[in-house]
């Protein structure tokens, strides 16, 4: 008997990874998990039968090794990881955004390159890429995002273009608001105002599941109290 399809969810927390690990898991996918630091996963791990893997998703030789020990088929792979650097532009640390832009942007390349060869091979899959409003537009002290997220867009972009043709649905989620994660308050005078990580989770699962004579490239998930 084969394999079900296998869900890689790449820079898990406890927010919408572990939402989407939980979703994916219910409708019958195997789940690996994979992030900088597996401790905090045990929990996660158990509940949803996943494999878990040590990666530092800007790092090539990791990245390699990472899809070396997954099994197939590779039916979905999410790349979640990204990094912010805020503060005025004439005192950006260099570094500090070289890191960022590596973590955001670079690795979403190397995920998705490697996904994407995986994917060529076998026929089909699906490549999501978790985005943001940095995405669409610059805020002020915030150029290290925006330039991660507006070049992991224009990959997604890009890899929509040449993968769809291959059966390999790739999209870009703008998540255009705050998400209400584990610990995070929401205002009482203001319900709702923040995105359910179950709620964004259910949204890529329908992107998951779309026919493919009417695949989206990029889906944008807001509060209905957010302005834009």
């Amino acid at each position: 008997m084969s394999n079900p399809p296998l869900a890689l969810i790449v820079g898990v927390g406890d927010g919408l990874s572990a939402s989407l690990a939980r979703l994916l898991h219910r409708e019958g996918y195997r789940i690996a998990l994979a992030a900088r630091n597996v401790d905090k996963l045990d929990a996660l791990a158990q509940a949803t039968n996943a494999s878990v893997h040590a990666c530092d998703a800007a790092n090539a030789d990791e990245v390699d090794a990472l899809f070396a020990a997954l099994d197939s088929p590779l039916s979905v792979a999410v790349y979640n990881p990204s990094a912010r650097v805020r503060g005025a532009l004439t005192d950006l640390e260099p570094a500090a955004v070289h890191r960022a832009i590596d973590v955001t942007a670079f690795g979403s390349f190397l995920v998705g390159q490697a996904a994407a060869r995986v994917m060529l091979e076998q026929g089909e899959g699906t490549i999501l890429f978790t985005g943001a409003s940095a995405g669409v537009k610059g805020f002020a002290r915030s150029a290290t995002f925006a330039m991660g997220k507006f070049a992991q867009r224009g990959l997604a972009e890009s890899m929509a273009r040449e993968l769809h043709p291959h059966n390999i649905h790739v999209a870009w989620i703008n998540v255009d608001g705050g998400i209400r994660n584990p610990g995070t308050t929401e205002p009482a005078d203001r319900p709702d105002s923040m995105l359910d990580p179950d709620a964004i989770a259910e949204t890529y699962l329908a992107l998951i599941r779309q026919d493919r004579s009417a695949w989206s490239n990029e889906v944008a998930v807001r509060p209905w109290v957010e302005n834009f």
